[in-house]
């Protein structure tokens, strides 16, 4: 690796030039990488429920549709409206009354069923049938149209919009997370760091690696929003640690070989690419636990994220000791006093209270760990989005105006007679919080002569295979009420034709709590286990893994019960993803002090002096890490309006500093405590316990 650092030094221009063009490709890649917004998409496709939504775009040529309210408008109006929703481009029908009879047919002849459907007092309601999926960029941007040519007066409700309005808002903010981000990490960096310059090449490095990253991401074909979201973010706090390691390093080893800068950087790329990439394997590990999810939402995420790792640790042995040769001089020239004091004291007081530490410790594990398995989790994806939002506006009318929270569907296989079909109808609509039944049977059954029924209303509710009807419930998703609904409902279809299914939003959101709760479980048992191990190969020890995954546990375990204890409800996604990126992104900082620790006691020092220089050594820069990804995560926390991105965020930010201070003052209280029985338990530590303690 000392070859390796030479030869970078040597080429450091090439090596900027080499880095510069690469961003041509890297910027291509980010253009033509699809961006997915809909978190549904992400669920397995062995679900009946996904199936469901596969056979409707076969069977029907249509796989999304929304409800449109119209208030204030005259017939004749309303079918203008009608007529200009359907000419844009990816509407494959709109279905309302007049489909049913001609609009001189007076609506107070309709059979009540069929008229409280599509009326109600000064409101009107058409049903809009895509001819491509939810999150299709098509759908999308047949919504954005159907805004655009309708009146103030129309209100375009449903999944479609809600995952258009997560576009629109996702777009608008994900430039500013990155200028927040950046802005506030570099605030901490020059409040810590000895230079100005310094924090400018550390983040035009990282840059410059949140770029490659997203642009590799053109060989995944497509990511989440989440996932770009929180890729520059989390790289940006995860990776600064390797950056201030080689530059400290590089400073040391200036002084060690008489100011020869390049003699000086390869060692400092040599020491750095060792210590970085054993610590980074446990970052990494900590991202590929998600990948052991059932929604894939969490391989998506793990992927990029732990690629993100492996690029960083690239840039930092590769682009950043170029910049730092190149700038040198002007590093040199912008060198300030140390803002930070001297935390010699500091240190003292912590290793020297342990007892204290301990006792905090015990008193909170109890609340913390209690606090961690009752937070609530909402699974809606509408609430994480502000109310003002077009979609949410829409929603709020259909509930006022219709009382409907949620239309489910059922896809009839066929072969069903007019009386089980008639029979299953009525037992569904006598189903709680169920409002009406509508389907070719309800239609036909009514007092409307069938030759008064146009064939397109046949054509867009039956196939050669399956005959759709669309259920009205009163239930909001993803509460405990529709989710009983829906397997009522489920079972009285199931009894009639085990083929047929219910499908739709919230069936779909139902089996997103279920996959998760499981996924939840699953993932941390990975992370864990996979880092325990590396880290027992690492110091070749059985009792530290299970110290320092103890900390860190505790210190995520604090942060998930705050909002148990006021009262916050957090999205499904922080609380899956917060366990693993916490574990693996801060477990670095026991790392760091642990090394020392261990190395000070092979070196024959005393438990207590070892505890002392093993802290003293590493505080800062524990802290310097811990406050860099606090920085990283916070001022995007403030800033998004999308609560699944700001609910991570805040996790995030509120963890580092969680972590921070469990490690620089509950772990040397257990260095204290478990000395012992750590010596005997650590390969090439077992001599150590003849040693007399001071």
């Amino acid at each position: 690796m000392i070859k390796f650092g030479k030869w970078i030094a040597k080429h450091r221009k090439l090596i900027v030039l080499l880095s510069v063009l690469l961003l041509i490709p890297s910027l291509i890649g980010i253009s033509k990488t699809r961006i997915n917004y809909d978190i549904l998409s992400y669920l397995p496709n062995s679900l009946e429920t996904v199936k469901g939504q596969d056979i409707m775009v076969d069977e029907f040529g249509t796989g999304a549709f929304s409800m449109v309210v119209v208030e204030d408008a005259k017939v004749k109006d309303v079918q203008k409206i009608k007529h200009k929703i359907e000419k844009v481009d990816h509407v494959k029908k709109v279905l309302w009354y007049d489909d049913l009879a001609d609009t001189t047919f007076p609506k107070e002849m309709l059979p009540k069923k069929i008229r409280n459907v599509f009326f109600n007092k000064n409101a009107t309601m058409m049903i809009a049938l895509f001819d491509n999926t939810t999150s299709s960029d098509e759908t999308m941007e047949a919504v954005s149209q159907m805004r655009h040519v309708v009146g103030k007066q129309c209100f375009i409700s449903g999944m479609s919009g809600i995952v258009t309005d997560i576009k629109n808002l996702a777009l608008e903010e994900m430039p500013i997370y990155v200028v927040i981000a950046a802005v506030m990490s570099l605030l901490v960096l020059c409040l810590t760091m000895e230079s100005l310059l310094t924090p400018v090449l550390f983040l035009a490095s990282i840059g410059i690696a949140i770029l490659y990253n997203l642009g590799s991401n053109i060989f995944l074909g497509e990511i989440s929003y989440i996932t770009k979201a929180l890729t520059a973010i989390l790289q940006l706090g995860v990776t600064m640690d390797y950056s201030i390691f080689l530059l400290h390093s590089y400073e040391d080893n200036k002084v060690r070989f008489d100011n020869d800068k390049q003699r000086a950087m390869a060692h400092a790329i040599s020491n750095t690419f060792k210590s970085v990439a054993g610590s980074s394997v446990t970052t990494i590990a900590g991202f590929a636990a998600l990948c052991f999810m059932t929604f894939a939402l969490g391989m998506n995420i793990g992927v990029v994220m732990a690629k993100g790792v492996v690029i960083g640790v690239i840039c930092c042995v590769t682009l950043l000791p170029s910049l730092i040769l190149i700038f040198d001089k002007w590093i040199d020239k912008t060198t300030h006093k140390s803002i930070i004091p001297d935390l010699s004291n500091a240190s003292h007081f912590i290793t020297k209270h342990y007892k204290a530490a301990i006792l905090i410790f015990l008193i909170l594990l109890f609340p913390a760990v209690y606090g961690n398995n009752n937070t609530q989790i909402y699974y809606n994806i509408d609430k994480s989005l502000p109310q003002s939002l077009p979609s949410n506006v829409a929603n709020k009318k259909l509930s006022d105006d219709f009382h409907m929270s949620n239309i489910h569907m059922v896809m009839l296989k066929s072969g069903m007679s007019a009386k089980e079909k008639s029979q299953m109808q009525k037992k569904i609509e006598q189903v709680d919080g169920v409002k009406w039944v509508l389907g070719m049977d309800s239609v036909v059954g009514s007092a409307v002569p069938t030759d008064m029924i146009p064939g397109t209303i046949s054509e867009n509710l039956i196939s050669p295979h399956y005959e759709m009807e669309f259920i009205c419930s009163d239930y909001k998703t993803a509460t405990d009420q529709v989710n009983r609904q829906i397997a009522k409902i489920n079972t009285i279809v199931k009894s009639y034709s085990k083929e047929s299914m219910v499908i739709g939003e919230a069936p779909l959101t139902k089996d997103l709590a279920d996959v998760t709760n499981v996924d939840l479980r699953n993932v941390n048992i990975a992370s864990i286990a996979a880092i325990f191990i590396i880290i027992m190969i690492v110091f070749k020890s059985a009792s530290l893994p299970v110290i320092l995954v103890a900390v860190i546990e505790f210190a995520i375990c604090v942060n998930m019960a705050i909002p148990y204890y006021t009262g916050e409800e957090l999205p499904f996604v922080a609380s899956i993803v917060i366990g693993t990126i916490q574990l693996g992104a801060t477990v670095d900082y026991a790392i760091l002090m642990t090394s020392r620790y261990q190395k000070e006691r092979i070196r024959g020092n005393t438990k207590r002096k070892s505890i002392r220089i093993a802290h003293e050594t590493s505080m800062l820069s524990i802290i310097t890490s811990g406050l860099s990804f606090f920085a990283a995560t916070f001022g995007v926390a403030l800033y998004s309006k999308i609560d699944m991105i700001s609910s991570i965020c805040t996790l995030l930010a509120r963890g580092a500093v969680i972590s921070t201070v469990s490690v620089v003052c509950i772990l040397p209280a257990m260095f204290m405590i478990f000395d012992k029985l750590i010596c005997k338990t650590t390969f090439g530590m077992g001599h150590i316990q003849e040693i007399k303690e001071d």
